[in-house]
């Protein structure tokens, strides 16, 4: 883990979200967890030397992000934004996120030992014991720790923020140069959350993925998200079907995708493409 600031360590450089943990003088709080099993122990164990872990936050539902909650059994309280608590570890039709994380075993040859079974990981997968809506605000030792309910990468989705370190973890509302996952998120709730996070007094920015930055990355974020949406608009004001705009429109010259998961360009691009096509043609709900 990389240390940023005295009291903050971060990973940004293995396959899944951006896990870090905050060193407060009556424990550590950690926000998200690792993906990969052996990182999930490690960073427990490295955190542990700091102190009892006493909370768990998840910024958002996604696997990346949660699923090294299993590890963190029998540590702190896990907090939810009830959008991610509804949401853990659930299987859609699109992707099953059990077998999305097993699919990356080959990138933690180290933990494949330590990977549960399907029944035994959701008989327990730590899911949340404090659920929120809204806003939350947790105080542990000196420090303070803003739960920002901060929707549109997900509807569950939190920022949080600590005033005494000057930095916010934006979770998946931010990719720090790397390509940007539209999934099934509301660009305009995702515009606005991150005028949520530009309007605080912070000097560190640690995104959901890449490295960490500072808020002028703001404005690159929006400009991906406005380029992504204009482009398909554009798409369908020239008469192009879904089929020729998942073909035609991407920004794979953009940035290169996280670490880990190069080989999802592709997906990616046409994801993004067509799920904003479904939004923009979509009949007004009555």
């Amino acid at each position: 883990m990389e240390q940023i600031k005295p009291n903050v360590f971060v990973e940004t450089k293995v396959r899944g979200c951006n896990p870090g943990y905050v060193v407060t003088r009556d424990g550590v709080v950690v926000i998200d967890t690792p993906q990969l099993p052996s990182k999930a122990v490690a960073m427990r164990a490295e955190a542990e030397l700091h102190g009892p872990i006493r909370y768990v936050i998840n910024t958002e539902h996604h696997v990346d992000h949660i699923f090294g909650n299993y590890y963190f059994k029998g540590t702190g309280t896990v907090v939810h934004h009830r959008g991610v608590y509804d949401n853990f570890m659930t299987v859609y039709p699109q992707l099953d996120p059990f077998e999305y994380a097993r699919e990356a075993l080959p990138d933690d040859p180290e933990g494949a030992h330590l990977f549960p079974g399907r029944e035994e990981y959701y008989r327990d997968p730590n899911k949340g014991q404090i659920v929120f809506t809204g806003d939350l605000t947790l105080r542990l030792g000196d420090h303070t720790f803003n739960l920002i309910h901060t929707p549109g990468h997900t509807p569950g989705q939190i920022a949080v923020h600590i005033p005494e370190e000057r930095l916010v973890f934006t979770g998946d509302t931010v990719f720090s140069d790397c390509q940007t996952w539209l999934m099934t998120s509301d660009v305009d709730q995702w515009l606005a959350a991150l005028d949520q996070i530009r309007a605080l007094d912070v000097d560190t920015v640690i995104p959901g993925h890449g490295p960490v930055t500072d808020l002028t990355y703001i404005n690159t974020q929006r400009a991906v998200l406005l380029d992504w949406k204009s482009a398909v608009a554009d798409a369908i004001a020239n008469g192009w079907s879904r089929e020729e705009t998942v073909e035609r429109v991407n920004f794979t010259e953009r940035y290169p995708v996280d670490v880990g998961q190069e080989y999802m360009m592709e997906y990616i691009q046409t994801l993004n493409a067509g799920s904003l096509y479904d939004k923009l043609t979509a009949s007004p709900s009555s």
